[in-house]
């Protein structure tokens, strides 16, 4: 059985800029397919633009609040809500509040530092 606990997964950055705490994938679990793992952005800080040749991501927001870039498009996002990123597109999450944003990511297949591209800002 593979249980993580968010306070015993040590923290990296990825490529994006973000702090990730991966809680399951196939570097420490049974788990091939996908990853699961929490993002912090501390406050006014934001990933830089990029997009992922393969892999297909939600975010789902935990705390704080940011706004959601998708390509052209762009939406204020808060707690609860699920945002659903295809692959190839370009995104990009900036917290706007005082506090951290927090939030989960889920990519399938898995998360890899070699299928995510940089990106210039479009807006």
């Amino acid at each position: 059985m593979h249980i993580r606990n968010i306070n015993g997964v040590p923290a990296f950055i990825t490529k994006d800029g973000s702090e990730i705490r991966e809680l399951l994938a196939h570097r420490n679990s049974c788990i091939r397919n996908q990853t699961l793992a929490e993002a912090r952005l501390p406050p006014l800080g934001g990933t830089a633009p990029h997009r992922h040749r393969n892999t297909e991501e939600i975010y789902y927001i935990l705390e704080g609040h940011g706004l959601m870039q998708i390509g052209d498009e762009t939406c204020s996002v808060g707690p609860g809500d699920a945002i659903a990123i295809p692959p190839g597109a370009m995104h990009q999450i900036t917290n706007t509040g005082n506090d951290p944003l927090k939030f989960l990511c889920c990519c399938a297949p898995g998360y890899e530092h070699e299928d995510t591209i940089m990106e210039t800002a479009k807006r």
